[in-house]
């Protein structure tokens, strides 16, 4: 099974690319600490960084070095700070963040949310100052990869919404087994200001407020249909279930699923916050005796 980086190696999943060699990739990090935040990836899929025979380490700390660079020129900051953690994705990678203090490289720290256009220009202006060791232009790309939404963006309250183009591409064919099967249904309501709670998301779906709501985690709620060998039977099918999973968990904030009823029929609804003001996902039915 292929990790998301790979996927990003091989075109699959779109990313926002500022450096690349034969070997090496370079990308932002969609849930960046702060701007400028750049991972570092070889393209042959290493789970353990230290698995790496010597020298294909040593070449990544080379690209990573090049890649540090052009960082520190285009995002203004003090210094460029390395971090190797290793247990967020099932492949090699090193976070190279821009940092003016030393709390910039808490990873506890609440991830922020850049603008489309504005990780564009990051990746753009990155890209541009990354150079070979002999001088010569790394092979970089310039903008990201781009959405399969883009240029065809969906309307919702009679805003552009490319939210709601990516989730209908996404969820395209796919069904959700409970006791039974059902459809991906994306939804889209009006966000509440501040946090969701299960009240406010009883009033956007018109149910009296007595009525039970669960709160589950997305990665929880998804488990049994992003495992290869799980409900669905099916390595691709699992594969599309992660490419939403992903979407929905970096691209819209702070989602949850929201299982609202009792059994033996019920509703769940996966939502986040867009860009746009809205709360938006996907509902299934669920029947569970």
């Amino acid at each position: 099974m292929p990790s998301i980086f790979s996927r990003i190696v091989s075109g699959e999943l779109p990313a926002y690319k500022v450096a690349e060699d034969d070997q090496h990739l370079a990308f932002l990090d969609i849930t960046p600490l702060v701007e400028g935040h750049t991972l570092v990836i070889p393209k042959r899929e290493v789970d353990y960084i230290f698995d790496l025979p010597a020298d294909e380490l040593a070449a990544l700390h080379q690209f990573a070095q090049r890649v540090a660079k052009g960082v520190k020129a285009a995002v203004p900051c003090k210094r460029i700070g390395v971090a190797v953690i290793g247990l967020e994705v099932p492949h090699a990678h090193i976070h190279l963040i821009p940092m003016n203090r030393v709390s910039d490289m808490n990873f506890a720290n609440p991830k922020i949310k850049v603008a489309e256009k504005r990780m564009q220009e990051l990746a753009e202006a990155i890209a541009a100052q990354v150079s070979g060791a002999d001088g010569a232009s790394v092979k970089a790309a310039s903008s990201p990869a781009p959405h399969a939404a883009e240029g065809k963006a969906a309307k919702a309250g009679g805003k552009q919404d490319p939210a709601l183009e990516q989730l209908e591409l996404l969820t395209k064919d796919l069904l959700f087994l409970s006791e039974s099967e059902s459809p991906l249904t994306v939804v889209s309501y009006d966000a509440p200001s501040g946090e969701v709670t299960p009240k406010d998301v009883l009033k956007l779906l018109d149910k009296p407020a007595d009525t039970k709501v669960d709160v589950q985690d997305l990665m929880f709620f998804l488990r049994n249909h992003t495992a290869d060998d799980g409900v669905l039977g099916n390595p691709d099918l699992a594969n599309r279930y992660k490419a939403l999973q992903m979407y929905l968990k970096q691209e819209l904030e702070n989602t949850q699923v929201y299982r609202v009823g009792t059994g033996p029929q019920l509703e769940a609804y996966a939502l986040g916050k867009t860009s746009t003001g809205k709360l938006a996902g996907f509902k299934v039915t669920l029947v569970e005796t």
